[in-house]
């Protein structure tokens, strides 16, 4: 079985290039969105732009093999075919259901994400962050709603106008409207939002705090989860959420997969990160091509095409909704082999 926390010669080596740069993205932009510079829309749509060819999209492009990489043994035919048919089965019927009901899984996107990218930093937290001070698995769970919801909670209450503007250019063009999801952007639903969930960061923080250990994973803890607090609260959710998927969520899995490639581990362990990362993107770029070829298709199957820089990241971010659902099966096999959800395993 894999070990969780990785040796300290490549641990050290990944975190230099996996965790940094999302603190510096977020540090820098969060100092300057504090005085409220007039950024155009076509520039706070660059990195979910870019995320369609620089680590965004291709993060999710070594799936097929995972499950060998897991093992430890060469991929095989079967289990290519397997993660396959889990993307053929669960991403086509999740992108068909657009077609139908683009408002309803507008929202289940949302809270898919949520659960997805606090699940991305639960691993990270205990297997590069020295996370020591989560010892329990309802710890953990409360830890991944409390990371997932800063991107997709905190723009909710912070900027519910251009959060409202995102989902119509989801929707549209499925001739979908954002009617249904109207009460969710009323304010009442906001304060409650806002209430409950610094509720839920104070009760992790403070149960952080009394479990915390002499290793820092605590103090790493408390310092992102409030320079994710301000970043989300501060920045444009376009802008926002884009950065944060390329610098902090992707850049994490990333380092993950490449610390269950061996050959890569040596690099790193040689200090030698940039081979290791382009050994990654070698092995990312067909399927990245691939998933590219389905937004095309996509695009001139949908009933109305997006002619716009905001009605194409619409649209590729169903695409990205629709990846994402086999995607976070594949990460969940992950989480049970390495024993992410269990603390004695860590």
């Amino acid at each position: 079985m894999p070990t969780l926390v990785p040796p300290a010669t490549a641990r050290d080596t990944v975190r230099a290039w996996a965790l940094a740069p999302g603190w510096l993205a977020c540090g820098l932009l969060s100092v300057v969105f504090v005085f409220d510079p007039a950024v155009p829309l076509w520039a706070q749509y660059l990195p979910l732009a870019l995320s369609v060819v620089l680590v965004g999209l291709p993060h999710g492009a070594l799936d097929h093999l995972v499950p060998s990489r897991l093992r430890g043994e060469p991929a095989t035919p079967r289990s290519l075919a397997g993660v396959g048919l889990l993307y053929a089965v669960l991403g086509g019927a999740y992108a068909a259901a657009w077609f139908l009901a683009p408002a309803a899984c507008f929202a289940g996107f949302v809270l898919l994400t949520l659960a997805h990218w606090g699940q991305g930093d639960v691993h990270a937290l205990v297997a590069l962050a020295g996370g020591d001070h989560l010892r329990s698995r309802p710890q953990r769970a409360l830890a991944a709603v409390v990371r997932g919801g800063f991107p997709m909670l905190v723009p909710l209450v912070a900027f519910p106008e251009q959060y409202r503007r995102v989902a119509e250019a989801v929707v549209a063009p499925f001739f979908g409207g954002t009617a249904a999801l109207a009460p969710a952007f009323a304010p009442r639903v906001r304060v409650a939002v806002a209430g409950g969930f610094a509720l839920l960061v104070g009760v992790h923080l403070a149960f952080g705090y009394r479990r915390r250990a002499e290793s820092g994973g605590f103090r790493r803890d408390a310092g992102e989860t409030l320079l994710l607090g301000v970043f989300f609260s501060t920045v444009p959710p376009i802008l926002a959420v884009g950065t944060y998927f390329c610098l902090w969520h992707a850049a994490r899995h990333v380092a993950r997969l490449v610390l269950l490639d061996p050959p890569a581990v040596d690099a790193l362990s040689r200090d030698e990160a940039v081979t290791a990362i382009r050994r990654f993107a070698r092995q990312a770029a067909p399927l990245t091509l691939a998933a590219l070829a389905f937004l095309a298709v996509l695009y001139l199957l949908v009933p109305r095409q997006p002619t716009t820089v905001e009605g194409l990241v619409g649209l590729y971010l169903v695409l990205i909704a629709a990846l994402t659902l086999p995607h976070v099966v594949v990460v969940a096999w992950m989480d049970r082999v390495q024993g992410v959800w269990s603390p004695r395993a860590a």
